[in-house]
């Protein structure tokens, strides 16, 4: 595979992006565990809804779908575009409340 001189600067691009907002954000993760894996417990609720609803989007999810519409042909579909609708809502709705449960 080929990859021309913009493949590249946008490769390095993201890379460079994550490094510079890893950096930014060590200070605030590296105070103690609870920061570190809870953000210290002051993460927006809005973006621990968009945390969830992202983490549905892996790596088998590819796979899960190809499955599907290989089973069920394209009306596979459905299954999933429902189950993405009803993710994202749940994580918007509960979001607010997570803390309290």
């Amino acid at each position: 595979m080929y990859l021309s001189v913009i493949d590249w600067v946008i490769i390095a691009g993201f890379l460079l992006l994550s490094l510079i907002i890893g950096l930014i954000y060590r200070n605030r993760a590296s105070k103690d565990l609870s920061s570190f894996f809870l953000t210290g417990r002051n993460l927006p609720w809005y973006i621990a809804g968009i945390s969830m609803v992202a983490t549905t989007f892996a790596a088998d999810t590819p796979l899960a779908v190809t499955e599907l519409v290989g089973e069920s042909g394209i009306s596979g579909n459905w299954l999933w575009w429902n189950m993405l609708i009803g993710g994202m809502l749940t994580a918007f709705f509960f979001a607010r409340n997570w803390r309290k449960a």
